[in-house]
């Protein structure tokens, strides 16, 4: 299958596997990455995610062979399951990380920025070469390229279309580490596994404020703000998270 899922001790694996293509994006796995992505949304047990790619890639974007085929129907279809994908990820109320390694480029990047973390390893390439084939990105690139650094620079990379690499993507804050070839899925395994054992709904409400933040005004985000804690106030962890403290003992979160 080209798109692969496993669960397993509250962390869920997603592998884009069609490597012999560096795990580029075709329909089909549009269609599958959007159900997986929101199994993983509704299963309580899960409290941590993984998208990785298989073999030495991430991501090659788009499967170009399915592109300029049906006309603006179609074209408009298939970007409705693009965007499908990229909205599935972001709203994830859940952590999670991007383990990049290799080609990172189009959508597939798109993808990765969707996630809270990305770790990259030293071989880890990233583009939205878009204007090569006459094109503007997609997937919400300039969105989430804005967001992450501003306006100026985020426009030079979409304007040239250059490769970044692992390094530069570093400086830039659009990896949160870079790791030897060897150790990049030990080090998302790493970082997960402080999100499986913690407070699963105070973090997913936590990720909700960032984006509260990203696009409302200080008096919104603070209005908004008003109902959050309260909510989290009547959680099972936040009870247990008090009990720990005034006992001087590690929580044991249960995620609810």
């Amino acid at each position: 299958m080209s798109v692969e899922l496993n669960i397993d001790n509250g962390l869920g694996i997603v592998t884009l596997n069609r490597p012999e293509k560096k795990n580029a994006i075709t329909m089909t796995m549009r269609l599958r990455l959007s159900e997986v992505f929101e199994q993983l949304g509704d299963d309580d047990t899960v409290r941590a995610v993984i998208i990785r790619g298989a073999g030495t890639d991430f991501c090659a974007g788009m499967d170009v062979q399915e592109m300029g085929a049906g006309g603006v129907a179609s074209s408009m279809m298939r970007m409705r399951r693009l965007q499908r994908v990229v909205r599935a990820i972001a709203d994830l109320r859940k952590p999670a990380i991007a383990a990049v390694r290799g080609v990172c480029m189009g959508a597939g990047w798109s993808y990765a920025m969707a996630c809270d973390f990305v770790v990259a390893d030293n071989t880890a390439r990233f583009a939205q070469a878009f204007r090569n084939i006459g094109l503007c990105p997609d997937a919400g690139a300039v969105w989430q390229l804005r967001q992450l650094l501003g306006p100026m620079r985020a426009k030079e990379i979409v304007y040239s279309g250059r490769v970044i690499d692992a390094e530069e993507a570093l400086k830039l804050g659009l990896i949160l580490e870079k790791t030897a070839p060897g150790a990049l899925m030990d080090r998302a395994h790493a970082i997960a596994a402080g999100f499986i054992n913690g407070p699963t709904l105070a973090i997913g409400m936590a990720k909700r404020q960032f984006e509260l933040a990203a696009n409302s005004g200080f008096d919104q985000f603070l209005e908004a703000e008003f109902s959050m804690q309260p909510a989290m106030s009547g959680t099972d962890d936040h009870a247990e998270g008090l009990a720990a403290f005034r006992h001087r003992r590690p929580p044991c979160f249960k995620g609810s």
